[in-house]
C-alpha cells in the first residue's frame, strides 16, 4: 500500500508516524511545501525569544525519519490533485501515485486588506523561514508593532521583549483573547503582559501600515497614528483550501470530512488545522493530534470514528500560564459562574457550571489544579457540594 501525505506539519507528520507503528509494510511518502523537516510551530516562539537554540528545534533527528522509513520530500508541494487517477502532483511536475492520501496541508497567516502590508519591515510569523526574517530585520528596528492580541499576538510580543525590543501591541477587540478569556479574566491578563514592559492598545481598528518603502508605523481610523520601525501581523490564520477546491472535493471554510476523516473523495482523507467536521474547524494542538492517530487507523482499514475534539489547551502567553476547557461563559438558563481572582499574583480561576456540572474552567496564572478542573470538565461532574472549596489551592480533586 503507498500512501501519501500532502504538509508536514504536526497532523501530516504524526500521521506518518502512526501509520508505521501500526503498519510496518506501507510506503510512505509525505510532501512538504518547506524546506525544513518538522518543528512544533510553538518552538517559533522560544527561538525568536533566543531560549530554544535551532539544534532543539525540530522533533525528530533526520535520522527518525530513515529508520522508520517514512521519506519526507522537502521543498516539494503537492499543487494539484487527481482523485480520478489516484494520483498527486508536485511543484517540479512529477506524478505520484496512492493508494491513499491525506491532505494535512494547514493553514496560512492571514493578512488584513490594509493598505501597506507589502512594505518592507511587515511580516507575519508562520514557519522558519518567516522568524529567521523577522530576526534579521530586528537588528536596527528595535520599535515594535504587533497587530492583533491573541495568542500568537502575545507570544510574539514577549518572544520579541525578551530580545530588547520596544513592543506595543494593537487589538482590534476591546479585550484581550476574547475567545479563551472573559472580560476579568482579560484585564488581570493586561495587567500582567504591561508589567513585561509590553505595551498593549485595546479596541483599536487599524487602517493601514505607515511609511514609504519600509514600514514606519500603524495608522488606525479617526487618523490617530503610532510610530514603528517593523509591524508583526498576528491577525489568525485560513486554511488551506486550494488543492481540495480545484480538484473537486466538497469545502466550505475547511477541507469537508465525515466521522471517518474521509473527504467527498474516495480514498483521500484529511486531519489537521485545514478540517471542518460537522461544521467546526478546531485549529488547536489537541484536535490535530487526535485527528492524525484516527485518519491513520481509517487509512489502514481500522475504521475508527472521530467525534470531534473539547476545546481544551494549557499554554503559556507572553510566559503566564493559561488553561481553557469546554466552555467559558454560563449559558442563559442554569447556568452559574464561580471564580476566585488575586491580581497581584496575575491569577484568575473561573468555573462554568449547568445544573452544578462542571462544564468548563479558565485557569490563568497559575497551573495548580488544572488537571483535576480539565478532568472534572470531561466527566461532566457533579461538583455542587465542594462549590466553596472548589477554587482553593489546597482543594483535592481526587474527591470529585
Amino acid at each position: 500500500m503507498k500512501i501519501v501525505i500532502a504538509g508536514n506539519g504536526l497532523a501530516g507528520t504524526l500521521a506518518a508516524k502512526a501509520l508505521r507503528e501500526q503498519d510496518e509494510r506501507s510506503e510512505i511518502v509525505v510532501l512538504a511545501a518547506e524546506r525544513h523537516l518538522y518543528y512544533p510551530r510553538p518552538n517559533l516562539i522560544e527561538f525568536v525569544a533566543g531560549t530554544l537554540p535551532l539544534n532543539r528545534l525540530f522533533a525528530f533527528p533526520e535520522k527518525w525519519y530513515g529508520d522508520h522509513r517514512i521519506e519526507v520530500r522537502l521543498s516539494t508541494p503537492a499543487v494539484r490533485l487527481l482523485p480520478a487517477e489516484r494520483k498527486v502532483e508536485t511543484a517540479p511536475g512529477e506524478r505520484i501515485d496512492y493508494d491513499a492520501l491525506l491532505l494535512a496541508t494547514g493553514a496560512s497567516s492571514f493578512l488584513p486588506p490594509l493598505a501597506g502590508t507589502d512594505r518592507k519591515g511587515v511580516f507575519t510569523l508562520r514557519t522558519l523561514d518567516d522568524a529567521h526574517r523577522i530576526l534579521d530585520h530586528l537588528s536596527g528596528h528595535p520599535r515594535v508593532a504587533v497587530l492583533g492580541g491573541g495568542l500568537l499576538g502575545l507570544e510574539i510580543a514577549r518572544a520579541l521583549r525578551l530580545r530588547g525590543a520596544e513592543v506595543e501591541i494593537v487589538e482590534f477587540f476591546p479585550v484581550l483573547l476574547p475567545r479563551q478569556l472573559d472580560a476579568r479574566g482579560s484585564e488581570i491578563l493586561k495587567a500582567a503582559v504591561e508589567r513585561l514592559g509590553i505595551r498593549i492598545r485595546l479596541g483599536k481598528t487599524t487602517e493601514g501600515v505607515l511609511g514609504e518603502e519600509e514600514a514606519g508605523g500603524l495608522r488606525f481610523r479617526g487618523g490617530e497614528e503610532m510610530p514603528a520601525d517593523m509591524v508583526i501581523i498576528a491577525a489568525g490564520v485560513r486554511p488551506n483550501l486550494e488543492l481540495a477546491r480545484e480538484a473537486g472535493l466538497a469545502t466550505d471554510r475547511g477541507v469537508l470530512v465525515d466521522d471517518y476523516l474521509q473527504t467527498s473523495a474516495p480514498g483521500i482523507y484529511a486531519a489537521g488545522d485545514g478540517v471542518q467536521h460537522q461544521g467546526r474547524i478546531y485549529g488547536i494542538i489537541p484536535a490535530s493530534f487526535e485527528q492524525a492517530r484516527i485518519a491513520a487507523a481509517n487509512i489502514l482499514g481500522k475504521p475508527t470514528a472521530y467525534g470531534g475534539t473539547m476545546p481544551s489547551n494549557t499554554l503559556k502567553v507572553a510566559g503566564i500560564h493559561l488553561s481553557t476547557v469546554g466552555r467559558i461563559q454560563a449559558g442563559p438558563e442554569e447556568g452559574e459562574e464561580i471564580n476566585f481572582e488575586d491580581p497581584e499574583r496575575g491569577i484568575y480561576k473561573k468555573v462554568v457550571l449547568e445544573r452544578g456540572k462542571a462544564v468548563g474552567a479558565i485557569w490563568l496564572g497559575t497551573k495548580s489544579g488544572i488537571a483535576g478542573i480539565t478532568r472534572a470538565v470531561h466527566q461532566n461532574a457533579d461538583v455542587r457540594k465542594w462549590k466553596k472549596d472548589l477554587l482553593n489551592e489546597e482543594f483535592d480533586f481526587t474527591l470529585i
